[in-house]
């Protein structure tokens, strides 16, 4: 096998070690004598590049990264120190980060906590929000150019196909990047703005909580395709656990509608904080003995015997909400129902207050009792910080018989307390009472 030798110095860096190559340039560890720090350097090397238009290119993408030199300052972007551009020797020297890609987190079997994700996400749009501020739109967000460090923040990197409002240069064009994590705009190469990278980072976000992408396909032309046409699967269908605001936060980022779609890093970020916030005191970590534990003093599953309680808390997913935010909402579509664990809430309708739902209460269960998505009859809101165990309406039927059995019973009981408190309120206001015919 023929082993390039380590070149000892590239400029006035000397080299340790390399850290990888691809076709267009290997990047090595290196010291900086002078400011006495570790660097990574990338050296331009094209050996494979023979076509010139391709050639052309990426001397364009090289002197691109090379231009952002000293500019975008921000903990959360990998600073590129020092560039050198000419015939002989091109090379740029960046900051040194020890970790792995998020690359590493997207599968199914390395998936990070719902919070740290969160966390990770929220750092990314900080980052991008400076950048965009400076001029910049990254154009090829993706896991692979997003750093988790060791000790647990992140950077971004790989700005070399970036859009740089204030560059002198010509401006690459034409599709840049990964097909998979491109908007729909940017298939369609129309003007680019930050919503791009919001698209992109959108999606980053759902495959680090999915441990797989939005759309699968069998190539680059069937993945753009289905950017431009297909919707993606709702991720709460692949994650039961992943809470509702999320999923919601996240089929806003990667809407096709740019109206729909957050307008900027700022909306998208404080939404992430917010929900942030919900999670850290959820303690995404609750371990299933807890779970178990908390459901076992509730009155809904009295009748449960344990081993159908352990059941139950494979196939749910526990969400918390603030005071005032909406659980549910009056004609929606639903498919889960939920049981209160801690704290209360309120039902209206067209307005009007209805009732007042506490601790071992659950609403939604129409989704289940009629077999099909229901639209909601009214709005329950969280009358103080509302933890709840949420359950799709179908995954029951992967519950034994004698646990669909006991949550029939207990659907049914609700049904007639229901009844004969409407009846009493009719019954105080002079009107025809209900029957349960």
């Amino acid at each position: 096998m023929n082993v390039l030798k380590l070149p000892e110095k590239i400029g006035k860096y000397t080299i340790a070690s390399e850290l990888g190559r691809g076709s267009s340039g290997i990047v090595y560890l290196a010291n900086d004598p002078f400011n006495q720090r570790e660097v990574a350097l990338k050296l331009s090397s094209p050996e494979n590049i023979t076509d010139e238009a391709d050639a052309k290119r990426f001397r364009k993408l090289f002197l691109n990264e090379a231009t952002l030199a000293g500019k975008l300052n921000h903990p959360n972007i990998v600073a590129v120190y020092d560039a050198v551009v000419d015939e002989d020797c091109s090379y740029i020297v960046m900051e040194y980060v020890q970790g792995d890609t998020l690359k590493k987190y997207c599968r199914a079997d390395s998936l990070l906590p719902i919070d740290k994700v969160v966390a990770i996400i929220y750092k990314c749009c900080m980052a991008l929000d400076f950048a965009h501020k400076h001029g910049v739109i990254h154009r090829y967000i993706k896991p692979a150019n997003i750093l988790l460090t060791e000790g647990g923040d992140i950077k971004v990197t790989d700005f070399g196909v970036a859009q740089i409002a204030s560059s002198q240069m010509t401006q690459m064009t034409g599709m840049l990047g990964s097909p998979a994590y491109m908007s729909p705009e940017q298939v369609r190469e129309q003007r680019l703005t930050t919503q791009t990278d919001i698209y992109s980072l959108g999606v980053v976000l759902y495959e680090m909580l999915a441990g797989r992408l939005p759309y699968q396909a069998s190539s680059g032309y069937a993945m753009i395709m289905k950017i431009l046409n297909g919707q993606p699967l709702p991720i709460g269908e692949l994650r039961p656990d992943i809470p509702q605001r999320l999923q919601e936060i996240v089929a806003r980022a990667m809407h096709k509608d740019l109206e729909q779609r957050y307008a900027d890093w700022f909306d998208f970020a404080r939404e992430l904080a917010d929900e942030f916030i919900l999670l850290e005191r959820l303690r995404e970590d609750i371990g299933d003995k807890e779970k178990f534990n908390a459901l076992r003093g509730l009155a809904f599953f009295r009748d449960f015997i344990d081993e159908q309680l352990w059941e139950v808390v494979r196939i749910s997913a526990w969400e918390i909400f603030a005071p005032n935010r909406q659980v549910i909402l009056e004609g929606d579509v639903g498919q889960s129902f939920y049981i209160i664990v801690q704290g209360s809430a309120k039902v209206s309708k067209s307005g009007r207050l209805l009732n007042a739902l506490k601790v071992g209460d659950c609403f939604g269960e129409m989704s289940y009792i009629s077999q099909a998505p229901t639209r909601r009859s009214a709005t329950i809101t969280a009358d103080n910080p509302l933890s709840l165990v949420r359950i799709k309406a179908d995954l029951l039927e992967q519950l034994s018989e004698g646990c669909q059995l006991r949550f029939n019973r207990v659907f049914l009981q609700t049904l007639v307390e229901r009844l004969s408190r409407t009846n009493t309120m009719l019954a105080a206001s002079g009107l025809p009472q209900e029957t349960a015919g």
